[in-house]
């Protein structure tokens, strides 16, 4: 089962991260957390990796209609999108909101799932719209 979706950017990490937010922010997403996997590694680690960060994304209003159906729900929240060197290209995954219905088997949390899936993948498409390289 796939658990990702994914779009790849010809432009530099710096400015798909910058881009990836907006997109998000445009979808009602915010970003509640971020962690730099690439200097969390370096610094604890002292591990040389590609560049990678998460975005903790969140839109409040899913968040709510997610929680007030399954309180443990949370587990699975914020929305995770990953962008990262991938070569020569920067990749942008979001974890596929379906995956919350597949583990829980709750079919009250389908909507909440289709409507996110729908806000992240035009997220996703509006970055590789925009595309220009680098």
């Amino acid at each position: 089962m796939r658990y990702d979706r994914t779009v790849h950017l010809d432009t530099d990490f710096a400015t798909a991260v910058a881009r990836t937010r907006d997109a998000l922010a445009k979808q009602g997403f915010g970003i509640l957390t971020e962690i730099d996997v690439t200097a969390t590694l370096k610094a604890k680690l002292d591990h040389d990796m590609e560049d990678y960060v998460i975005l903790g994304a969140c839109n409040p209003p899913l968040a709510h209609r997610a929680l007030e159906t399954d309180r443990t729900i949370g587990l699975l929240l914020p929305c995770n999108v990953v962008v990262r060197r991938d070569g020569d290209r920067t990749a942008v995954q979001a974890l596929d909101p379906n995956t919350m219905v597949t583990l829980t088997e709750i079919e009250a949390l389908r909507p909440v799932a289709e409507e996110a899936t729908r806000r992240l993948d035009a997220a996703l498409s509006s970055l590789t719209t925009h595309d220009t390289g680098v």
